[in-house]
């Protein structure tokens, strides 16, 4: 399987204050890799730094290429995608517009294919076609991450990075985003999930790295990190290690 995101001594943070201090890491095509860790650890800094929205001073590869200097636009026109944490959507616009703003790259890119990425998104969010004219801002919070994901695969990324999608949502929403994850994964959309449910995010990935401090403690394939024993202390619980 071949590498689509490759970081090499990532270093980033905010003026003077250091968040990240030297990371490794990587992600393969087609993968769900999640990064795990405790609130503080730099798991939202890392994502903004690997989107640019963060200076940050290293070596990012991106499909063979390097883009450590490249401008936000730029990596989103290479086809990367951020879902932050706080979903910013336009909330006194309706659900459709707001999709409609997440078709941008392809618009630079001269396809014109719009609507039928829209539809796709409905097909994968049937709530979000019943509410196409309510107003973002009159959704629910599961509601809401199912827009901010939708506008986000407008683009048609190849990565798709997710910051904290079960933030807040009710167990059965959780449930239907990491169910959205794994279908996602199938068809062949590379993803990079941060997650303080560790429980939900080792399931649904293919490997995992464990953030503390800034630096990553842990790494593993995910399947491995939910039987470790300091994993399961600190993430999982005792009721884990007893099963």
């Amino acid at each position: 399987m071949s590498t689509l995101l490759k970081v090499d001594n990532l270093h980033a943070g905010y003026g003077r204050a250091e968040v990240l201090h030297g990371l490794n890491l990587k992600a393969d095509k087609g993968s769900v890799v999640t990064v795990i860790g405790p609130n503080g650890a730099g798991k939202s800094t890392l994502l903004n730094a690997l989107m640019g929205v963060l200076p940050s001073k290293g070596d990012i590869t991106y499909d063979s290429k390097p883009i450590t200097q490249r401008t936000l636009e730029d990596r989103v026109m290479q086809g990367m995608a951020l879902v932050p944490e706080t979903r910013a959507l336009f909330g006194s616009m309706p659900v459709e517009d707001n999709l409609l703003l997440g078709a941008y790259r392809q618009v630079r890119l001269g396809k014109k294919d719009s609507n039928a990425a829209m539809e796709e998104v409905f097909t994968r969010f049937p709530r979000l076609k019943e509410r196409r004219k309510q107003l973002a801002g009159t959704l629910s919070g599961g509601e809401r991450q199912m827009l901010a994901v939708g506008r986000a695969l407008m683009s048609k990324p190849q990565l798709l990075m997710l910051d904290e999608p079960s933030l807040g949502l009710a167990p059965l929403i959780v449930r239907e985003i990491f169910k959205t994850i794994a279908d996602l994964r199938a068809t062949g959309v590379t993803i990079l999930l941060v997650e303080q449910n560790a429980r939900a995010a080792l399931e649904v990935a293919d490997y995992g790295y464990v953030l503390e401090m800034g630096e990553i403690a842990l790494e593993g394939p995910a399947a491995d990190l939910a039987k470790d024993p300091r994993v399961i202390d600190t993430y999982l619980g005792a009721a884990r290690k007893k099963t």
